[in-house]
């Protein structure tokens, strides 16, 4: 079972920010920008290009309305996405807010926040989600 799977069972907190019956989106914990989020099929599949085509178009509309969330709240010129699946085996993808093309690089040293900026960031993209 990954680690995301057991974020989706309840068994490792997480800072969500969006929810449906077949996909999570939270906080990275250890995020390239404020408001970085990780979003998932809840259905553990280690290959978002092995995501059967239901599961993978509704990942991505899902996907989409979580960028526009993270827009209203964070503010960036962009919201980048990336897809690189090496670190965790189940299917996800990076939503990074941008305002230099470096924001999105994953070999530079991640952000760390406190469970507070955590939080907060969590509460202002998910009302930013209710607004739509």
């Amino acid at each position: 079972m990954s680690i995301f799977s057991k974020i989706v069972a309840g068994e490792i907190p997480a800072h969500k920010v969006a929810e449906s019956i077949d996909y999570l989106a939270f906080l990275d914990i250890s995020p390239l920008t404020e408001g970085h989020v990780l979003v998932i099929p809840k259905k553990e599949v280690d290959y978002l290009f092995d995501l059967d085509d239901e599961l993978y178009t509704g990942l991505q509309l899902f996907t989409k309305i979580v960028a526009e969330g993270i827009k209203k709240a964070i503010p960036c010129k962009r919201v980048g996405v990336a897809v690189i699946g090496l670190e965790v085996p189940h299917a996800h993808i990076h939503l990074i807010p941008v305002n230099h093309v470096d924001d999105v690089n994953f070999a530079r040293p991640k952000l760390s926040f406190t469970e507070e900026e955590l939080n907060a960031t969590a509460e202002k993209i998910k009302a930013a989600l209710r607004e739509n």
